[in-house]
């Protein structure tokens, strides 16, 4: 606990000092962009950054630019307003691709202002860069490449090994460090924001105040260690994910998409130390909060010290295959191997059969929630753990089992002491 708070607290001042430094670097140049190419500016988006060295600025006017625009330097790229100001990718890879995978080093890219659309696989695309900040961008109506009656997705760029099901989702960061998504609106892609690892650790980011809903086939919010590429380093570690809206994603499939979920699925998966935090997760269709570590991964496979604190969760779906809950549940944490040093805390959960479901042999720590159930099961131990549930409130004075409260099912479920008063406010549901 005290190792991912730090972790928290670096970041986040990390993050000031960062949008402290976006001003206008000396000696840099400001491009401008307009439809008609007048006034001295560029006709495309793609020509300003080709011309652009780095640190310049690219300011763009409204309109809608019909390009995959490329960005390997350091830049900005500041669009007008993303109500007026589109990238329509119909037909091409990518909206945006900021390409650190063919530009070693890449970092200090802003990209900021646009509406994003159409794009065959991401709508902005991240890979092998540091100190990028994505913000105030709507990504919207990309990954059309999928094929949802096979679960493929034609022509996906080779360096993304696991994808095939999601066409990488509207906004997709691999190997990516020290960076920023907030304010961001993703919706209508196949799924909403994806952080991988198939060319390197993905680690230190922070995700913070996007809208991420509507997205029908996957995940609101996905960390996602894949198998590798070509790399040294992996996994998906050290990342907050704060104050976002995740809310009716993955509900055109049975199964698809969790408001924010943590996966591995081979040997060497590793998704740690993460910080999820703050977040309102509504109406998704698996959990909440969905923690997979399928028996294909072995022993290898870590998804240990994860933290889910302070989110608001309610009327999500139930999980499904090896990882099923008895019924819809607010958070799931399922590990075919034992999933260590999770800690639930803080958290307000309403309108689902399962408030949290654990299914791992370890001990998950579980402590000042609110479950407000009102009947349902507050916490349903389904593993070979045990679950330390004390400082809980269970929707009533008496505790767990209570009439008309919440209650504790399965084995080596400490409750006692619980709370008899709910921590921090209730009703907000």
């Amino acid at each position: 606990m005290k190792g991912n708070i730090r972790s928290l607290a670096a970041t986040l001042v990390f993050c000031a000092g960062l949008v402290a430094g976006l001003a206008k670097p000396v000696g840099a140049t400001t491009w401008c962009v307009n439809p008609g190419g007048t006034n001295g500016c560029k006709a495309t988006i793609g020509s300003a950054v080709a011309a652009a060295m780095a640190n310049d600025i690219v300011n763009v006017a409204p309109g809608t630019y019909k390009e995959d625009v490329i960005i390997g330097m350091p830049l900005s790229l500041v669009g007008a307003n993303p109500k007026n100001t589109v990238i329509d990718a119909t037909g091409l890879p990518n909206g945006i691709y900021i390409d650190g995978l063919d530009n070693t080093g890449l970092g200090n890219v802003v990209v900021t202002g646009f509406t994003v659309k159409n794009a065959n696989f991401e709508g902005i695309l991240v890979t092998n860069a540091s100190f990028v900040t994505i913000t105030n961008n709507r990504v919207i109506g990309n990954d059309t490449s999928l094929d949802i009656s096979t679960a493929t997705c034609p022509g996906l760029p080779p360096f993304q090994t696991a994808e095939g099901e999601d066409c990488g989702e509207g906004i997709h960061l691999i190997a990516v460090d020290h960076s920023i998504l907030a304010n961001n609106a993703s919706e209508y892609n196949s799924g909403g924001i994806l952080l991988t690892d198939e060319t390197g650790e993905t680690d230190e980011n922070l995700i913070t105040g996007n809208i991420v809903q509507n997205n029908p086939f996957d995940c609101g919010i996905t960390l996602a260690s894949h198998p590798p590429y070509s790399r040294t380093t992996s996994g998906i570690v050290h990342n907050t994910i704060a104050n976002n809206a995740s809310i009716h994603n993955g509900y055109q499939v049975p199964g698809a998409g969790a408001g924010v979920g943590i996966f591995g699925f081979l040997p060497g998966a590793t998704v740690s130390g993460n910080v999820i935090i703050n977040n309102r997760l509504f109406n998704n269709g698996l959990p909440g909060v969905a923690f997979h570590a399928h028996n294909t991964g072995g022993p290898g496979e870590v998804l240990n010290d994860n933290v889910i604190i302070g989110n608001q969760i309610a009327g999500n779906g139930a999980d499904t295959e090896d990882a099923a809950t008895p019924g819809t549940a607010g958070i799931n944490i399922y590990g075919a191997y034992p999933i260590t040093g999770t800690l639930i805390a803080q958290n307000l959960v309403d309108n689902e059969a399962y408030d949290v479901v654990i299914n791992t042999a370890a001990e998950v720590n579980a402590h000042l929630n609110t479950f407000l159930g009102r009947g349902a099961v507050g916490i349903d131990n389904i593993g070979s753990g045990t679950v330390n549930a004390t400082e809980n409130w269970w929707g009533c004075f008496a505790g767990p089992g209570a009439k008309g409260c919440t209650t504790a099912e399965g084995s080596g479920v400490l409750t006692s002491p619980s709370l008899v008063f709910p921590f921090g406010a209730i009703g907000l549901f």
